[in-house]
């Protein structure tokens, strides 16, 4: 009787293991584009601690900034007036992974194009030049990165490019990496470290927040970002590069930078594009 139920159970096993590591390996290697177009919506990861390019309004309860408005306006222009741009919250950190198991379908949030990066995703054409930057407290005597050596202490996130950039620019100079621009910040007010290093746009934003922060040294570094989208999604890059052109020559990109830089003082909306 043993032998019968086992007999019959093992192609049922076999069956539902077979259907469900199916199931599995459809969620990332799916048709973006195709699935887009049947549901008219895009879903993006965006920063939500990120002034000015992802930052979360808790009033609204929505995430605004740059990023944000960059993928709904290329929403339109992929999937027309009516198409839908859903947000994920994602950090440095967990950005890939979330886009590698099939959560999102690209990532649009302060993301550097680097050789390493491109061996895992695909990037779009630029749509935001960025460069590294200094973060310090006002009249502190670091001045640039040439001003970290040892016995001063860097803060940088993790996932971000900034743990190898410090080390390349300033080998003597101590790296404390915490998880997301909001604990790095308010790391650096506690007086945890001399100095916070990401990119100039991200870091214009932390000075806004509170004006006893400064943005020092010009740019020692270039962070290009791009929009991130698995391999093997070549339709939707190229309609996302498409839409990216189109958003630049017809005035929307400017006009989404100007909202949100135009009045940034010491920062050249002019550069970015």
């Amino acid at each position: 009787m043993q032998k019968r139920i086992l007999k019959f159970l093992l192609p049922v096993v076999f069956l539902l293991t077979a259907v469900l590591a199916g199931c599995g390996k459809s969620v990332a290697s799916q048709d973006i584009l195709t699935n887009a177009s049947q549901t008219n919506t895009i879903i993006w990861g965006v920063k939500a601690d990120t002034n000015l390019f992802g930052l979360m309004n808790v009033k609204k309860n929505k995430i605004e900034g740059f990023d944000v408005d960059v993928a709904k306006a290329l929403t339109k222009q992929i999937l027309g007036p009516s198409g839908k741009a859903k947000f994920v919250q994602v950090t440095s950190d967990t950005r890939m992974p979330l886009l590698k198991a099939g959560n999102i379908d690209a990532i649009i949030a302060t993301m550097t194009i680097t050789p390493e990066r491109k061996k895992q995703v695909d990037f779009s054409d630029i749509y935001f030049k960025a460069g590294g930057s200094l973060l310090v407290k006002k009249g502190s005597k670091i001045k640039s990165v040439k001003d970290l050596k040892k016995g001063t202490k860097v803060i940088v996130v993790q996932g971000s490019t900034y743990g190898d950039n410090i080390k390349k620019a300033a080998p003597d100079t101590q790296v404390l990496q915490l998880a997301d621009y909001a604990q790095a910040f308010t790391a650096l007010k506690s007086g945890q470290a001399d100095a916070l290093s990401t990119d100039n746009g991200i870091l214009y934003g932390m000075s806004i927040q509170d004006k006893d922060y400064v943005v020092v040294g010009g740019t020692y570094t270039n962070e290009p970002y791009g929009i991130a989208i698995n391999k093997g999604q070549k339709p939707f890059l190229h309609t996302v590069n498409s839409a990216l052109a189109k958003i630049k020559e017809n005035g929307t990109y400017d006009k989404i930078a100007q909202k949100w830089f135009g009045d940034v003082p010491g920062f050249d909306v002019k550069e970015v594009k």
